[in-house]
């Protein structure tokens, strides 16, 4: 959908983006976190699900050819096959606290996981040494823990022995999970792919069919039958992973890769038509609903916001969104919204001076830090950077490994 000089201006604001992560690999494995100026802060510890977005990054990096990305993809996927790794009861532990020891009490969760076989997929397509095994480690940790044949549909949660899962499910996790199936089915055999992609188109099913039955706000939370548990978090709005409410982001999140799950397998109108739906309900729910422009994080089920904070990662996820919906659909309303947040982020999100972006501004487009410390994370804005630029299927390392970049 983008104009040469759009892709001009793309291409260079991913490089921007990696050139301010380039402090994030660590000597011992693993991925900082990082600081407003992108030093690695050390009282945060080594969290998996980060060092995994990291290494997935680095990863593209790669593929575009930016020097130096590959020994910090090598630096983070180090840490995955190391020290975050649980050689006991097996998988992969949810972070390692300031002095390295591993983080027990938060258990193994999907989340975690699901970013791990993104990671390790997107290491086999950029031929990072030892990527092979690692993905074949995760993916069978993830079948045998995670993957619930029956509900079809992810367990969210174990103890850290992997005796008891918890109760809780979460689309969360259960999105995460579709991103990684599809890179993973691009990363395997071809007569393995099949039975991945059918994993994402299932659990896709899922979320359309429950997010028409709530006016296309999408319920977050659920019980271990997966009903929705719509007031969870009610007293915790801000919640970093487990807000209340509708999170219009997700919405958006999940609208586009519900094309991505519709291009891996077969055309189904249905499928657009959901994604068109929970796209214009995130914006009609969200997008400067309270006097300034950006989107609200967290609205309620009526679509009054609640947590009115704007993070970076939503209107990454909006301009992801309207790309992929105007490259399926030519729909030039998507077109308009792409540049019209493009135009936003540009205004207020990016950080000029220091690098990277602003990861949270509050109601006046002003950083804030009530809900994200620091600018850990890149995946969500390179991602928007690529996204414009490339076919909705394969997924991206594949892409940029077959030379697909527009």
């Amino acid at each position: 959908m983008t104009l040469p000089a759009d892709r001009a201006w793309l291409a260079a604001e991913c490089d921007r983006l990696l050139a301010f992560g380039r402090w994030t690999g660590l000597e011992a494995g693993g991925a900082a976190y990082l600081d407003d100026d992108g030093v690695p802060a050390p009282q945060y510890g080594v969290q998996t699900w980060m060092t995994a977005r990291m290494a997935h990054v680095y990863c593209l990096g790669h593929l575009l050819g930016v020097p130096g990305s590959g020994p910090i993809a090598d630096a983070a996927l180090a840490g995955l096959a190391g020290r975050l790794r649980d050689r006991r009861h097996g998988g992969w532990f949810h972070a390692l606290d300031a002095s390295g020891r591993p983080d027990t009490a938060a258990g193994k969760s999907c989340y975690d996981h699901a970013f791990v076989m993104l990671a390790a997929a997107s290491a086999v397509l950029a031929r990072r040494r030892g990527a092979e095994s690692l993905l074949d480690d995760a993916t069978a940790s993830y079948l045998e823990h995670f993957w619930d044949d029956a509900a079809g549909l992810p367990v969210d949660t174990w103890d850290v022995a992997f005796t008891r899962a918890h109760d809780y499910r979460g689309v969360n996790a259960t999105m995460h999970s579709v991103e990684a199936l599809l890179a993973v089915a691009d990363a395997v055999p071809a007569d393995e792919a099949g039975a991945w992609r059918a994993r994402a188109l299932g659990a896709v099913r899922f979320v359309v069919e429950v997010s028409q039955s709530h006016a296309h706000r999408i319920p977050e939370h659920y019980s271990a039958d997966w009903k929705p548990h719509l007031e969870l978090n009610r007293d915790r709005p801000d919640d970093q992973f487990k807000p209340f409410g509708a999170t219009p982001g997700h919405a958006l999140e999940w609208a586009r890769l519900i094309l991505h799950t519709e291009a891996a397998t077969r055309p189904d109108p249905g499928l657009v038509a959901a994604a068109t739906g929970l796209f214009d309900r995130a914006v009609a729910d969200a997008w400067a609903v309270d006097g300034s422009e950006g989107f609200v994080y967290t609205t309620d089920w009526d679509g009054a916001p609640v947590v009115r904070q704007r993070m970076h990662w939503v209107i990454a996820e909006a301009i992801s969104c309207a790309a992929a919906l105007y490259e399926r659909t030519a729909d030039q309303r998507f077109a308009d919204w792409y540049t019209v947040w493009w135009d936003y982020v540009r205004r207020n999100m990016i950080d000029v001076e220091r690098g990277s972006w602003f990861h949270e501004l509050d109601t006046d487009n002003r950083p804030a830090a009530t809900v994200w410390r620091g600018k850990p994370d890149l995946y969500h804005a390179v991602q928007a950077t690529l996204i414009p630029r490339l076919p909705p299927t394969p997924t991206l390392a594949c892409a940029l490994r077959d030379g697909l970049l527009r």
